[in-house]
This record gives C-alpha cells, structure tokens and sequence, in this order.
C-alpha cells in the first residue's frame, strides 16, 4: 500500500512540476523584475529602514508588525528547506541545483515583492469581520467573483501543501539517528520513536498555534533570528577553514549547472527543476504562502509590506541555504549516498565532531517548530476560506495529528506531495499577480511620489 502511495505522489510531483508550471514561475518572475524596473533591488535600504519600525503605527489595520510579518514568514521559509531540502537538492541534482536556486530566489524577490504588496492592497474580510490577507482574498477583491474558482483552488491545495510533512519527517529522522538507533529498545520497534516523537513534537506545537497569529507572531521574531545566528555561527567556523576550497566550490556550482554532469546523470533539465522546486519550497517565492503572512501586517501601505517581504528570498536562499550547500560540498561526504538531513548532519559531523552534531540537532528542532507554526496559520487561514472561521479548531487538530503521521512515512511520499500541492497552489497566486501586476505598479509609483519615502 505504502509502495502505491509512494509511486502515486512521485507521479502527481512530477506532473505537476512540468514545463508549463516552471515557465509560470521563472518566466513570471523575470516579468515581474524587468517590470518593476528592478524596484526590490534598489529600494533594498529602504526595506531595512521598514523592517527596524521606522514607519510602525499601531493604529493601522492588521495583526501584526512588519517585523513579525517577516519573522512568521521566515518561521516558515527558513526551516528545513534550509537543512534537508538543501541536501536533497545536492542529493538530486548535484551542485548545479544550487545556482538554478540562486536564480530562483533573485526573480523570486521581485515575485515576492508583487504576491505580498497585492495582499495588502486587495485585504478581505472573514466571516467574523476581521482583516484577512493572501491569494484567495487577492482573486477575489482584486479580480472579482467571476475568478472565485482559482481563489477556491488555492485554499484546497493550502489545506494539504500547509501540512508540515516533510518538517516532522525530518525532525524525526535526526532523532531517530542521534537517539533511538543506539538504544536496543527502539531497535526491534523503529515505528515506536517515531510515533513517540511526533506525538512530543505536537504536543509542543499546540502550545504556540492554538494561539493564533499574533503568538505564532511573537515567538517566531524571537526563535528565528537565534536560530538563524547559531546555525550561521557554526556553518562559517567550517568554511573558513575551507576558505582556500570556496573558489573552487564555486566554479564547481557553475560548470555543474550548464554541464549537467550530475548525480542524474547529466539531464540538464531535471537538474533546473530541482533546483527551482527546492527553491519554491524554501522560500516560497509565487507560491502564495508567504502573502498569507504578509497579508497580517500592520499596515496602511501595501508597498512597504512588499519590499519587507522581498527581503525573504534573499535571506532564505541566497544566505542560509548557500551556506548549507557550501558547507556540504567542502566537508566532502559523499552527496550521492544519504540525502536529506541525515546528509547534512554527516557534513557537520564531519567537520566538527560532537558539536556539529548538537548544532545540527538544535537547529533542526528550531528550524522544524518555526515552520510547524507558521504553516498552522496558513492551513487556518485556508480553512476559514472554505468553511468559516468556525473550522480552524478542527483544523487545528487535525494538523497537529499530521505531525504524528509524518513522523512514521517515508521521506519521498512527504516531499512529493507537499512538492505537488506548492505546484497547485502556485497556479492561481502567479496568474492573479500577473493580472494585476499593472495596479501594483500604480501603487508603487503613488508611494514613491511622496518625497518623504525616497
């Protein structure tokens, strides 16, 4: 049956991820760049000033600061996509998938910019009367009742592509290696670990989700940026001490990716789609996810939101995963053998012994809880779409008893079927920013008419 499964949702992946869906993305966003006339990268200080509170007022509408916008965002987008989706990215397509992730991530700033300034712009209501933001209200406010279907379609994908599969897979996974393999008890019962730690890590994660937004707010702007710093600290005590290896690293990202001499076997393609699918999955650029979040934002000025949240990408991706794949190829384990976590953890292992191994395991745990709780909010807020606000606590109990499944399926059913729903829910958030690219651009140049913001 599992076997079924798996064979099922690597189809329903591969389908989904074709050519028409990555012209979508790639080709969108290079439109939204070229479009902008490169606003999300010459307004980059601009974008800091908004994320330090500079123009914060409590008295605009939304839930939450620009700050804890980004943060909740990045709860989710700064998770294991960072850790294990790095690696199976390497895994896959060898090191040439890092660049077609670079290049993601760079148009995936102006797409991001463009989702996330829509989703303030065009903010709708709950059945309850309160301020919601993200695709589904975008379609709707922004390009009528006639496109309901699409803003439909992006909240059924939602209620699957939030699920945390892939996260607790993961988190289970190191624990599993660190912990239970070593133990006799668990030896003859590997499912029984597994099931106890899914049932913890729930445990943990209802805590902060049933909460709402504003906790899920409050505990992501403290977790994030300590988890980021004391993930970066160790990563880059190893690459200085490969420092004399980065130059020939990076020739390496480079031939690999027009070469193709690759783990699959020199298929040029497939390593493109790795790359831009690994990249989606990290940080989120088109998919939709993050104006959810954004959409929360206190604030009067949907452009400000947009260019806090083009800092996204930026971090995710081109920061933290390149740091990840660095550290991969300089430790020099064999990126053809494990994948996933379990390849990274080898690669710190490697280089710094116990430490990197207790590095590795906090970070996964922190990395994994963030991203546990930002999907929550987005799983509610599609819920609350289809079937009312009064919904979200079953959902919420049903996410939390994902957590435990995920923690006992195999990594390839986890991966292929969030890939395939991120694909689903990509369609309609391109679609209605393309649409609607032409009044975000009108925005923008209202907002930085007034001298004051230049």
């Amino acid at each position: 049956m599992l076997q079924f499964i798996d064979s099922a949702m690597s189809a329903f992946s591969g389908f989904m991820w074709g050519t028409p869906l990555i012209i979508l993305l790639v080709g969108g966003g290079i439109f939204f760049t070229i479009y902008s006339r490169f606003i999300p990268f010459r307004h980059f200080p601009h974008a800091i000033k908004i994320l330090q509170g500079k123009y914060d007022d409590e008295n605009d509408p939304g839930q939450i600061s620009h700050f804890e916008a980004l943060s909740s965002a990045l709860a989710s987008t700064v998770g294991m996509g960072n850790i294990g989706g790095v690696a199976l990215a390497i895994h896959t397509g060898g090191p040439g998938a890092l660049f077609w992730m670079w290049l993601s991530a760079i148009i995936g700033m102006s797409t991001k910019y463009f989702t996330c300034t829509l989703s303030i712009m065009y903010r709708g209501k709950d059945d309850r009367g309160e301020v919601q933001g993200g695709p589904m209200y975008v379609i709707e406010e922004g390009l009528g009742k006639a496109f309901r279907p699409l803003a439909i379609l992006f909240s059924v994908a939602g209620l699957f592509g939030c699920f945390v599969l892939f996260q607790a897979n993961q988190l289970a996974q190191i624990i599993r290696d660190l912990f239970y393999r070593p133990n006799e008890l668990f030896l003859d019962n590997p499912m029984l670990g597994d099931t106890l730690t899914g049932l913890m890590t729930a445990l943990i994660v209802s805590l902060v989700i049933l909460g709402g937004i504003k906790r899920i707010g409050k505990v992501a702007s403290r977790l994030v940026p300590f988890m980021v710093a004391i993930y970066l600290f160790a990563a880059m005590i190893i690459l200085v001490n490969h420092i004399s290896d980065i130059p020939a690293i990076i020739a390496s990202i480079f031939q690999d990716a027009f070469t193709g001499d690759a783990v699959l076997g020199g298929a040029l393609g497939s390593i493109i789609i790795v790359g831009i699918k690994r990249a989606a999955f990290s940080n989120e650029a088109g998919i939709g996810t993050e104006a959810m979040a954004h959409g929360a934002a206190k604030t009067k000025e949907p452009v400000r939101e947009g260019l806090v949240a083009m800092l996204g990408p930026f971090i995710d991706t081109i920061v933290v995963c390149s740091i990840t794949a660095f550290v991969i190829l300089a430790s020099g384990v064999d990126y053809g053998g494990d994948n996933g976590v379990t390849l990274t953890t080898m690669a710190f292992k490697s280089e710094l012994g116990l430490f990197g191994q207790v590095i590795i395991f906090v970070a996964v745990l922190s990395f994994s809880l963030s991203t546990m709780f930002g999907y929550s909010y987005y799983g509610r807020k599609c819920t609350s779409y289809l079937f009312g606000t009064k919904a979200k606590p079953i959902y919420n109990w049903f996410y939390l008893a994902t957590i435990v499944l995920a923690s006992v399926i195999s990594i390839d059913i986890a991966i292929n079927l969030i890939d395939g729903m991120f694909a689903l829910m990509a369609i309609p958030t391109m679609i209605s920013a393309i649409l609607l690219s032409p009044k975000v651009m009108a925005e923008t140049r209202r907002y930085f008419s007034k001298s004051k913001e230049k």
